[in-house]
């Protein structure tokens, strides 16, 4: 093989290089963004989806490489005499320790040349090594700057080696792997960026929706036009589910929704009364049996708004994932529990009939 001095190698940038750069810039983006975004919404799958996916991208590439591993292997190696223009020791604390080289190389066929190369070698051999020392390399034909000293050379090499005596290459005669170039750099974050992006549109329902309840709760806030609910009774409890952008925290709902569920004249005592965002809940106590109640009519709803607000901004939670109001009578006392949970941790306060407010917790 002819080298020129001077050349320049060509620059290998196959479609199917390119396309390889962008899968993987678009493996990586995915996997990130699927870890963020997993742990956000609290998807254990698509979290998983995050470690997972970088694992299996690297065995497929590991396997789509064999072939071309392959053919390289089949590929006898050119064999030359080299000289040791400089070396230097760049670290390593084990017994083999990186060494830079740089050598200038003399083919049998063509021209000398320079590279620089690192290889590892055996502190007991490094004194081996020196300046103006003349040694065996090996190199793929079309590759020249992948050369490799030979530790062991076959007797004939280790002769001509012995023996040889070898003029340096002029500088302008270095070799070195062709670069990658702008095209390579742009693929790989072009990639990046599309497979965070798809991950981010797939959930962006789930992303919104948490920032929508991360807001605090408010008696406040704007009054839904629409009325949209399911309202299910029975003789042992009764649901009612407000539709999306609906709150039970809306002036007028919670009255709405539990006349709902006592029309007809239902005077029947309810054993647990509970509220959140958009679902009420009424479990009734049993028919023909003395167990203590309430009056689910009669809870202190328009207080509800100010408890929830009380127990978020008031105790420590900023920003509200849920919440959720217990009201029950089982201890002989009316008793308004509301427990709100969000990043900062855990709040709850206890309040009496009439939404008065007894003990307070903290976020922790």
């Amino acid at each position: 093989m002819t080298i020129t001095t001077g050349a320049v190698l060509p620059t290998h940038r196959t479609p199917v290089a390119l396309a390889r750069r962008f899968l993987t810039g678009a493996v990586v983006g995915t996997s990130l963004a699927a870890l963020v975004v997993g742990a956000i919404v609290e998807n254990v799958p698509l979290f998983v989806t995050g470690w997972v996916l970088p694992a299996v991208y690297g065995l497929l590439f590991f396997l789509a490489g064999m072939p071309r591993r392959a053919r390289e292997a089949a590929v006898v190696p050119r064999t030359a005499l080299a000289m040791i223009e400089s070396l230097e020791a760049v670290g390593g604390e084990s017994s083999d320790i990186p060494v830079r080289f740089e050598l200038t190389v003399a083919p049998d066929d063509g021209p000398r040349y320079r590279v620089e190369i690192t290889q590892d070698i055996n502190l007991v051999d490094l004194s081996d090594y020196r300046p103006r020392g003349v040694v065996v390399v090996q190199y793929p034909p079309d590759q020249p700057w992948r050369v490799r000293i030979v530790k062991r050379p076959t007797p004939e090499w280790e002769d001509r080696a012995a023996s040889a005596r070898l003029d340096s290459a002029p500088g302008t005669a270095r070799v070195a792997a062709p670069p990658e170039g702008c095209a390579f750099g742009f693929v790989v974050l072009l990639g990046l960026l599309l497979g965070a992006a798809a991950v981010v549109l797939l959930f962006r329902a789930d992303l919104f929706d948490r920032d929508d309840t991360a807001q605090p709760p408010s008696a406040a806030r704007p009054s839904v036009s629409s009325t949209s609910s399911t309202t299910v009774v029975s003789s042992a409890s009764g649901t009612v589910a407000l539709g999306p952008g609906q709150s039970f925290l809306d002036k007028g709902e919670l009255d709405r929704a539990v006349g709902s569920l006592t029309r007809g004249g239902d005077t029947r005592q309810a054993l647990t009364v509970v509220v959140q965002e958009r679902l009420l809940s009424v479990v009734f106590s049993p028919t023909g049996m003395q167990t203590p109640g309430l009056d689910a009519r009669a809870l202190p709803y328009d207080r509800f708004p100010a408890l929830v607000e009380e127990a978020t901004a008031g105790l420590g939670v900023r920003s509200p994932r849920t919440w959720q109001i217990t009201a029950e009578r089982l201890t002989g006392s009316l008793v308004i529990r509301v427990v709100v949970t969000g990043p900062e941790g855990t709040a709850s306060l206890e309040a009496n009939g009439q939404g008065k407010v007894l003990r307070r917790a903290p976020a922790r």
